[in-house]
């Protein structure tokens, strides 16, 4: 069947301390979203979230760029890119404006967003998104759109998202030394939320736990908006390592043990059940591993005590995070994991158990010419990144007034004003 014609491209990088991933994704004239071509590859570069060697950063960026652009037929020349690490930090500004009981007009939603672009305080930090989450009318929450409606206070609950500059600004250096213009930086959390949550779930309170390779993101949805965001510093990387240091054996060879036969769930069997250290093809490099019997195997209940003891740690630090943020009680109801640590087996079982709160798996939703095997939780941010860009979310800093000053500004004023013109445009 034929593609229908596309209208708009959107390219996304989703730069891991695992694997850097790209994917080209069109909206149709019908405004169906497909997937063109996606494609990934080993991270190299970057550890736990961060740029630390740019010229290995920029060549995996491009490679998984040209793989993306090979499968789908057709090239990009910008992209959007997700961060998930960079120190980011999640806040709510709130605002309000008089309004005296009249009819709310565009040009007052217009003056309340610009109040609330001036009072954001960074702190020295850079601004990812501001974006308002909804609207406030006499303190009544839940308003979408304000316009044609009488009060007299209108209010707004402005999202902000913060990131460290330096790590961010090497993060936009990376893409642009690969030949690439950047759209936006948005945080994974974001993307993953777009992705993974339904807006009712956005609206009544959920738990989004993105376990990558090297961090853990733990997010906080409700009414709408992302209320809060903490960063763990341990991942699926952490249950690999483990896996090496406790049997003696290669990285390599510890990945696939914990993807082929790893578990969060213990079974009654497992001392019964031999795994082979050495996969197909490796044997000329296969390492004995530390207690295995003859033939190079390791009972399956030590492998999964070895996966389960880093999983108590992991689960530990997100009962604590969740704690910090409130989320408790009737706003504490669900939990959803996604990131490519969520593929683990069973791991929704042990963390079910371990929260003592509703757990599901999130994947990306179901798109025209996703690969099965980017249909997953580890590329759900992937896909968030393309669906983010294509609703062109409002930033309120993108705001310009449509008023102008009919003030004559005289002394200093015009001298502020002229420097601050010299600033912004030269």
């Amino acid at each position: 069947m034929a593609l229908p014609r596309i209208s708009k491209v959107f390219g996304a990088v989703n730069v891991g301390s695992f694997r850097i991933s790209a994917m080209i994704m069109g909206l149709s004239e019908t405004g169906e979203m497909i997937v063109l071509g996606s494609g990934h590859r080993a991270s190299q570069g970057i550890k736990r979230g961060y740029i630390t060697d740019m010229a290995a950063a920029t060549y995996a960026i491009r490679d998984a760029v040209e793989r993306a652009e090979k499968n789908a037929g057709t090239s990009v020349s910008s992209v959007w890119i997700g961060c998930a690490g960079a120190g980011l930090a999640s806040q709510i500004a709130k605002v309000e404006i008089e309004i005296g009981g009249r009819r709310i007009e565009e040009e007052d939603i217009e003056q309340l967003l610009l109040h609330a672009r001036d009072s954001i305080q960074p702190d020295g930090r850079m601004v990812l998104h501001a974006q308002p989450a909804h609207y406030t009318l006499d303190g009544a929450h839940g308003v979408a759109n304000p316009k044609g409606l009488h009060a007299e206070r209108l209010g707004v609950d402005v999202h902000v998202m913060l990131a460290d500059g330096a790590p961010v600004r090497n993060l936009i250096e990376a893409v642009q030394n690969a030949h690439l213009d950047v759209e936006s930086v948005v945080a994974a959390p974001i993307a993953a939320g777009h992705a993974c949550l339904s807006p009712e779930e956005r609206e009544l309170g959920t738990a989004l736990i993105e376990i990558g390779g090297e961090v853990t993101n733990v997010s906080l949805y409700a009414a709408g908006m992302l209320l809060g965001l903490k960063a763990i510093p341990l991942g699926a990387a952490d249950i690999t390592d483990a896996i090496a240091s406790a049997f003696g054996i290669r990285r390599f060879q510890a990945e696939r043990l914990k993807c082929v036969a790893g578990s969060a769930i213990a079974s009654p069997t497992d001392h019964r059940e031999m795994i082979p250290i050495g996969g197909p093809g490796d044997e000329a490099v296969t390492t004995t591993a530390r207690g295995a019997d003859d033939k190079n195997r390791i009972p399956r209940a030590e492998l999964v005590s070895v996966v389960t003891e880093q999983l108590s740690r992991l689960t530990d630090e997100i009962g604590k995070a969740l704690k910090e943020m409130g989320f408790a009680g009737a706003r504490g109801n669900q939990v959803v994991l996604t990131g490519g640590g969520a593929e683990l087996a069973g791991i929704a079982e042990f963390t079910q158990s371990a929260l003592g709160r509703p757990v599901r798996i999130g994947k990306a939703p179901t798109l025209r010419g996703l690969p099965e095997a980017h249909a997953t939780p580890g590329f759900a941010t992937l896909s968030g990144l393309c669906l983010y860009a294509a609703d062109d979310p409002v930033d309120i800093r993108a705001i310009d007034p449509t008023y102008q000053e009919t003030v004559k500004p005289s002394g200093s004023a015009m001298v502020n004003r002229i420097f601050r013109a010299v600033k912004e445009y030269f």
